[in-house]
């Protein structure tokens, strides 16, 4: 492989959110506008405050508590494969952009990754392709010659639809 694209949360380091507080606090906004939230998951109530016209604020909300999570984000082993990597590095997340740069700044691995592509980096989220192929143009390599690495049936979904190859984390 000529390059590797890690997503981050599981992967690379553990990024303490409190997702209890994150899906209280985005029914509550789902609620004020509205929307009976009560049937969503996490990433479903960001889908349905965006339907709704209030996934700005949903966003922020997601956001901050992720920012918050990061900086106290504990390193995992993978993390050591990729500060020491002899081929081009990025990390493409479901988290938030500044939330995956804090937690790798952390861990002295921000210097080590060409590029970041969070959930509000590019237009789609992931298992869409688009975030990963967006990783894989800021590494000026192409998709078959690079290996996305996670921790979840979403990754691997990305990874096949983005054209690269797919490992999980324990391999």
């Amino acid at each position: 492989m000529d390059g590797v694209v890690y997503d981050l949360d599981g992967t690379l380091v553990s990024l303490p959110v409190d997702w209890r507080a994150v899906t209280a606090d985005v029914r509550a906004l789902l609620d004020a506008a509205g929307v009976n939230a009560a049937e969503y998951a996490t990433w479903g109530l960001l889908d349905a405050a965006e339907s709704a016209g209030v996934g700005d604020e949903a966003e922020r909300i997601i956001s901050e508590y992720e920012r918050e999570g990061a900086k106290t984000a504990e390193r995992l082993p993978l993390a050591d494969e990729l500060a020491g990597s002899d081929v081009p590095v990025a990390v493409c997340s479901l988290n938030c952009e500044a939330a995956c740069r804090v937690a790798l700044s952390r861990h002295g691995l921000l210097d080590s990754v060409e590029t970041v592509v969070g959930r509000d980096s590019v237009a789609e989220r992931k298992p869409h392709p688009e975030p990963l192929r967006a990783a894989v143009r800021a590494l000026g390599v192409p998709p078959e010659r690079v290996v996305f690495v996670g921790d979840a049936e979403r990754d691997e979904e990305t990874a096949r639809r983005a054209g690269t190859d797919f490992r999980y984390v324990e391999d």
